[in-house]
């Protein structure tokens, strides 16, 4: 058969045209010119054979089914008129799965129709516009392809999903959702001459959810690096719709010249596109759209030559570094790598609708000490969401011309002069704010045959799986539940004598608050790995039967068979009798795993030996850290010999948002033994302690490590119900 097959390819060569099955290329694939012929290959073997054949006009059709651990190499030489095409047979027919990878050399090559899932590259790149170092591609392109969660495993292993070389190549009207381990989503990089200047196109994408990645490295797209940043990349980048991508401050990190980003959507996306090096940038006809979702931000100026004009920028919370508009403090003379100084940056007829801040002269301290030069701030509306105006002015701005601006609510005085300030009633005049259209709409973008994302809980989304009281019966019922199931457990005792490996997130709820008992017989219960998330509800829990072995914890995670961002809730739960070796936990993150949020609410915690909530593993000081939100309210502690939380991020990265940790309106009684704090907060960003009651418990302790940490304290009361100051600070900056 594999004979006959290759007979076949070799007569096709000596013809010159074929009769083969008909392949539904998708209706919106726009392609350059007709195939002269179409070779079915069905296996690795037959590809491998039909590229070594191949001729202008070909097009090569992956059979649909699943491709495993493919090496996928389309290495050829087309021309304008007759392309070389590689396609799936249907459009989403073809999974590349397991390790697999596409790389692409030479000219005029396009791929259709692929899904990369169920796996993670083998290489450092899943689609690379290269074959190797020594061969690029050219005027190519890929559309209509698909990657989705295909992460490593391993959370701190860097990879990059799509990598463009070369020059003149097209990437459009593709899926990009998911990523989790460390590295950009997709990236241009300049590190050939062949590759500068590169007059790429990037447009139609869906670039989906990106969560918070907690460090350094959660970019969506970076176009260039500092060292080639003073060169020319000449990339358009329009029409895409960036959705939830939050993996960092810097949602597009660019960093090279005479880039051009228009008519893009950034939905509910933390962060800004950051115009972090390189020259001669225009960012014009965007929709910032923050649809008031926290760390939502527009645009952070850097450098030389900056245009930022017809932008709509609305419903943005951000702040400092993720602000509406950030202009930067430089430092004078700088390196390559650090910030270089604003010079004729021209920032006009924008719009900013109910928008938290506009940071001037953001970062400014003895080392960014170059304010912006040379620039303007024309005809722009600035309507603030608050009561008082956005604008935050860090050092002298007297470098900006502010010029025919307008706005809801005095500026500062030092830009008083540059703005009209309306009545209630008033409208803008003509000329000032954005017109026209603004970004794109996400049916418009990416691929109709597969899903996007929606945005709704990980919790409640399944069916219902009602269980009866006995041995491992949540474990059982776990087994076969699916991503979203309620697992409701009737009145009675229930006792676990096995770790739970959880993959997928399940919530399990007593079917009456306070009639459920649960004790288990392992060091932790629950262990949370890829996507695992628990949502717990109503139990009372006891770790009296669990080892005396130190470490033990009733909810932990596990970098071990892959990591993604996990959430945990904790809702009338009472925990009691955590005492049977010296430093049981509730709850701890393992080094390497992450949780997107842990909320306890209305619960009850008693007689626990260690530190309850333990998010303390990542201590190597590179800016990583384990929680993104720690919220505790309307909660008890009582004999914690621990504190009731211990946070970690160490190292001076300025590219992440936090960690937070929020507790309200709980009581606090003998916790930490006398000489622990209530909780160790090292590195947190963004804290408040708001209505709490403590008894024979220090107070909290906050190290600040980087930033300026954003703290809330208020009505805090020891048991004589006098006012106390619940923090203690250490200041790790200077």
């Amino acid at each position: 058969m594999r004979i006959l097959a290759i007979a076949a390819i070799a007569a096709l060569t000596a013809v010159g045209a074929c009769s083969s099955p008909t392949v539904a290329i998708a209706e919106d694939v726009s392609l350059p010119g007709e195939p002269l012929r179409k070779i079915v290959v069905e296996t690795q073997e037959d590809y491998a054979d039909a590229i070594k054949l191949v001729q202008p006009g070909d097009m090569i059709v992956l059979a649909n089914g699943t491709w495993r651990d493919f090496d996928l190499v389309l290495e050829a030489e087309g021309t304008a008129e007759h392309p070389i095409y590689l396609v799936s047979e249907e459009p989403g027919g073809v999974i590349l799965s397991g390790q697999s990878s596409l790389r692409m050399g030479g000219r005029h090559l396009v791929v259709s129709g692929l899904v990369f899932r169920d796996g993670y590259t083998p290489r450092n790149e899943v689609i690379s516009f290269r074959r190797d170092s020594e061969t690029l591609a050219f005027n190519s392109r890929v559309t209509r392809t698909v990657i989705e969660n295909y992460n490593n495993p391993d959370r701190a292993q860097r990879d990059t999903w799509v990598v463009m070389y070369g020059q003149n190549n097209e990437f459009d009207h593709n899926h990009l959702s998911g990523k989790l381990n460390s590295g950009p989503t997709m990236t241009v990089r300049l590190n050939t001459e062949d590759s500068q200047n590169n007059n790429h196109r990037i447009h139609h994408n869906y670039f989906g959810p990106r969560p918070v990645f907690g460090s350094n490295g959660g970019e969506t797209l970076r176009i260039g690096t500092s060292h080639y940043s003073l060169t020319t990349s000449g990339t358009l980048v329009e029409n895409n719709y960036f959705d939830r991508c939050s993996g960092e401050v810097e949602i597009i990190s660019n960093k090279s010249g005479e880039n051009i980003y228009r008519g893009n959507t950034f939905n509910q996306s933390r962060g800004t596109l950051t115009l972090r090096h390189g020259n001669d940038t225009l960012v014009e006809n965007n929709l910032f759209d923050g649809n008031n979702a926290p760390y939502t931000g527009g645009v952070r100026v850097i450098n030389a030559r900056q245009t930022v004009r017809n932008n709509m920028f609305r419903n943005l919370n951000g702040e400092r570094f993720s602000g509406a508009l950030v202009v930067m403090n430089g430092v004078p003379n700088s390196p390559i790598n650090r910030y270089h100084q604003v010079d004729g940056a021209v920032i006009e007829q924008n719009s900013f609708d109910r928008v938290g801040t506009i940071e001037l002269g953001e970062g400014s301290d003895t080392e960014r000490s170059a304010v912006p030069i040379n620039s303007a701030f024309r005809n722009n509306l600035v309507m603030g969401s608050g009561a008082e105006t956005p604008f935050n002015l860090y050092d002298d701005m007297s470098g900006i011309a502010f010029e025919g601006n307008v706005t809801n609510l005095a500026p500062p005085e030092a830009l008083a002069s540059g703005f009209t300030v309306l009545n209630a009633d008033e409208q803008a005049p003509s000329g000032v704010g954005a017109a026209g259209a603004f970004g794109v709409e996400r049916s418009e973008t990416g691929v109709s045959w597969y899903p996007k994302p929606s945005s709704d809980s990980p919790f409640g989304t399944g069916k219902t799986i009602e269980i009866e009281p006995g041995e491992n019966k949540i474990a059982q019922a776990m087994a076969t539940a699916e991503a979203g199931d309620e697992i409701v457990l009737a009145p009675g005792a229930y006792n676990e004598a096995k770790s739970i490996n959880l993959q997928i997130p399940l919530t399990v709820r007593a079917a009456e608050v306070g009639t459920v008992d649960l004790s288990f017989e392992r060091r932790n219960l629950f262990l949370l790995s890829s996507t695992g998330g628990l949502k717990l509800s109503g139990l009372n829990v006891t770790g009296g039967a669990a080892p005396d072995a130190v470490g033990n914890s009733f909810i932990a995670s596990t970098a071990r068979g892959g990591t993604g961002n996990h959430v945990v809730e904790l809702s009338d739960m009472v925990f009691t009798d955590f005492v049977v070796n010296r430093g049981f936990s509730i709850l701890t993150a393992a080094k390497g795993t992450f949780f997107d949020r842990v909320e306890v609410r209305n619960s009850s915690f008693k007689n626990i030996s260690g530190v309850a909530f333990k998010f303390d593993a990542e201590t190597d000081d590179y800016g990583i850290y384990n929680v993104e939100y720690l919220i505790v309210r309307d909660s008890e502690f009582e004999n914690v010999r621990g504190s009731i939380a211990s946070i970690y991020r160490g190292g001076r990265d300025e590219s992440t948002f936090g960690p937070h940790a929020f507790i309200s309106d709980s009581t606090f009684v003998s916790v930490g033994a006398g000489s622990e704090p209530l909780a160790v907060l090292h590195g947190v960003q963004n804290m408040s302690l708001e209505g709490n009651t403590l008894e024979q418990t220090e107070a909290a302790q906050l190290v600040i490590t980087t930033g300026k940490p954003k703290v809330v304290l208020s009505n805090n009361t020891n048991a004589a119900s006098d006012a106390i100051d619940a923090l203690v600070t250490k200041d790790l900056r200077q």
